[in-house]
């Protein structure tokens, strides 16, 4: 088993004769596209929808295998300026079409007809929803100038800034303990057993973040200005209604989501409280304490090849077309395991439709929370293992849906877990591993949202340097965790390491997060309802996430997102985790 991913079934690194070759035809299939964008009107209706068709996905076979092995490659070497420059080119041939993209795209929507073309067609009706979604775009899109400048300026503004905010926070050096350590490796000490290591690391964290803060501070600034401002050009009300409209998913249905949650934080302070309290602390959990591990386990370390044989076990119960998957993604080199010098901080799930197969990228430590996030991604490629027989079109999900199987799969881990143990030491140790991470998707999550929704708030009239969104930041965090943290140690600069917020195209990456949290929960409980025949409705429900709505692809599963009900009860059903957890950590206190 390799410790590093493969990329080999794309390209054999940028020599590779097949990627300059690759690369030197998306000249020509822009040549096309522009070429057949110019011809419109002209011709027959439905051959001109087909011809759009075939050249997008023509397109997108060639851009999916270039892009993809660029930016893995970039993601574990940051400093790769081959990868940059290669990134850059592409984006660059690519912005050379939106222009005769955004001709043809108007050119579909004003067809009076195109219901009943696509009746009409084998190809269109596959494509039917991704039609209906041109049209109704239509009223948010641009002229095709306009289109095309916003395209080529994001290469040098929006993009740019996200990548100087990856390099700055891969690169920078922490001073630990006098030795030079890199920023991820600085937070994963927070899991550390040594409550020093872990405060000594928190306060080295937050003192790395001087050397780069007024930086990442104009990257976010120039990034939400450039998001405001072509969201009120094409006629969003805000780049909130944007994020919705993009993500398939009606305002009912957030509104239900964060009124819940807003609900139910009480109960998640009750366990940071007793946490706090178990661990010496009467002022709330101070934030180096957030993921302090609490009880006693064996203290066993995964190696990378026992997490493999772990999961795919434990999963082969559930599905086994799951398990297969899983075995192959250890042992195809589908996983980049480790941290290193360079290599971006976090994990993430990249699915590579023409190959069909997916690459993970980890920063594993052995320890069970490591394993839990490999389940985690694992739950992103068997979401990509569900609609693999999609066309390429149609393999693109939205945000909220995104994190519904990754986190079901982080249910069926701890469950197990928690089931097969009885000492109460030992049980207490799991709980706290589960509430620790559905603490974080709604406390910390909520935190998230609420500062993107300030920082969209006051960007549009000032720009907030440094110091401001640390304000900010913190004042978002006491909303969200309350009395749970201890408000004198607290995480001024999350707004610097953490990715999400820097991107022109997926604004409020956060509320995802707790949606598909909840919403897998729920699911999860169907599952331990039904039993095995809830798999295939499952499996259904996934697979259509790139064809319909949130709600429609909920509604397979017998779900209502917009009602408050389904939202309470997944928040509910952690009233009888936390409450033993508070009892466990007063009986084992010392």
């Amino acid at each position: 088993m390799n410790a590093e991913w493969s990329l080999d079934v794309l390209y054999k690194g940028y020599d590779d004769p097949k990627f300059q070759e690759d690369f030197q035809k998306v000249d020509e299939v822009c040549e096309k596209v522009n070429a057949f964008a110019a011809g419109l009107p002209a011709g027959d209706a439905k051959e001109n929808v087909r011809t759009y068709l075939e050249l997008q996905e023509e397109t997108a076979n060639m851009i999916y295998s270039l892009g993809i092995f660029a930016n893995l490659r970039q993601s574990v070497n940051t400093s790769d300026s081959d990868s940059v420059s290669y990134m850059g080119r592409l984006m660059g041939k690519m912005a050379s079409t939106t222009k005769a993209d955004t001709v043809a795209k108007k050119y579909i929507a004003s067809l009076e007809n195109l219901d009943e073309l696509i009746e009409s067609d084998s190809l269109l009706k596959e494509y039917e929803y991704l039609l209906k979604q041109i049209r109704e775009n239509d009223k948010y899109t641009l002229s095709d100038e306009a289109e095309e400048v916003i395209a080529k300026f994001d290469i040098s503004g929006g993009s740019g800034w996200s990548d100087l905010q990856s390099y700055l926070t891969s690169s920078v050096q922490v001073d630990y303990r006098g030795e030079k350590i890199t920023l991820s490796a600085a937070r994963n000490l927070a899991y550390d057993a040594d409550e020093k290591a872990r405060k000594d690391a928190y306060e080295a964290e937050l003192s790395c973040y001087d050397k780069i803060k007024d930086s990442v501070a104009f990257a976010l600034n120039n990034i939400k200005l450039q998001v405001i401002n072509a969201a009120e050009m094409r006629g969003f009300a805000s780049p909130l209604d944007e994020t919705l409209h993009n993500s398939r998913l009606q305002k009912e249905t957030l509104d239900a989501l964060i009124e819940s949650i807003e609900e139910y934080l009480p109960l998640f302070r009750s366990y940071l409280k007793a946490k706090a309290v178990y661990l010496g602390h009467h002022n709330g959990l101070p934030w180096y304490d957030l993921f302090a591990p609490v009880g006693k386990n064996d203290g066993k370390k995964f190696t990378a090849e026992e997490a493999g044989e772990y999961l795919v076990n434990l999963f082969s119960e559930f599905d086994q077309s799951m398990a297969d998957m899983i075995g192959r993604a250890f042992d195809e080199a589908w996983i980049d395991f480790y941290p290193r010098e360079g290599k971006v901080g976090g994990a993430f799930c990249a699915g590579l439709p023409l190959q069909k197969q997916s690459r993970i990228l980890t920063n594993f430590d052995g320890s069970f929370s490591a394993v839990d996030t490999l389940a985690h991604e694992l739950g992103h490629a068997y979401h990509n293992l569900c609609i693999e027989d999609h066309r390429i079109l149609n393999s693109d999900y939205t945000m909220p849906v995104a994190e519904t199987a990754s986190t079901f799969n982080e249910n069926v881990v701890m469950s197990a877990a928690v089931e097969s143990v009885t000492e109460p030491e030992a049980r207490l140790a799991l709980l706290e591993s589960q509430l620790m991470e559905i603490t974080q998707v709604i406390c910390d999550i909520y935190s998230r949202y609420l500062f993107e929704t300030a920082v969209f708030a006051r960007r549009e009239g000032e720009f907030m340097f440094a110091d401001e969104l640390c304000k900010m930041m913190m004042d978002a965090q006491k909303r969200a965790y309350g009395d749970g943290l201890d408000s004198e140690a607290m995480h001024p600069y999350m707004w610097v390491c953490k990715g999400h917020y820097y991107s022109t195209g997926n604004s409020f990456y956060n509320f995802p997060y707790a949606f598909g949290g909840l919403l897998a929960r729920g699911l999860y409980a169907k599952y331990k309802e039904e039993g095995a025949s809830f798999v295939p409705k499952y499996r259904e429900m996934l697979r259509a996430t790139p064809v319909t709505s949130c709600e429609g692809a909920a509604a397979i599963a017998g779900i209502d997102l917009t009602k408050k009900e389904f939202w309470q009860m997944s928040l509910k059903s952690y009233e009888k985790e936390i409450a033993e957890y508070i009892e466990l950590s007063k009986r084992l206190r010392k």
